[in-house]
């Protein structure tokens, strides 16, 4: 009983819309018509890209460490 209801279900649902058949709307703020990466402002491809990554997560991730350390060492007024 159960797996014909649970049949009936898959087979209503599969035929009521098809996803892999609609089409692409380029409308859609998720497709670009110029292709992949032409909506970033910076360029993935570039020779200074990964250094230029990976400096900037380690800024991130350090400046913490190096402010509290700046804070533990300063003089109190």
């Amino acid at each position: 009983m159960f797996s014909r209801a649970a049949t009936r279900t898959t087979t209503t649902l599969v035929s009521r819309r098809a996803f892999h058949a609609t089409r692409a709307r380029m409308s859609s703020p998720y497709h670009y018509p110029e292709g992949a990466y032409s909506n970033l402002p910076f360029n993935p491809h570039s020779k200074w890209f990964g250094a230029g990554y990976w400096a900037f997560m380690a800024t991130g991730f350090l400046a913490p460490f190096g402010i509290a350390v700046y804070q533990t060492y300063k003089s109190d007024p």
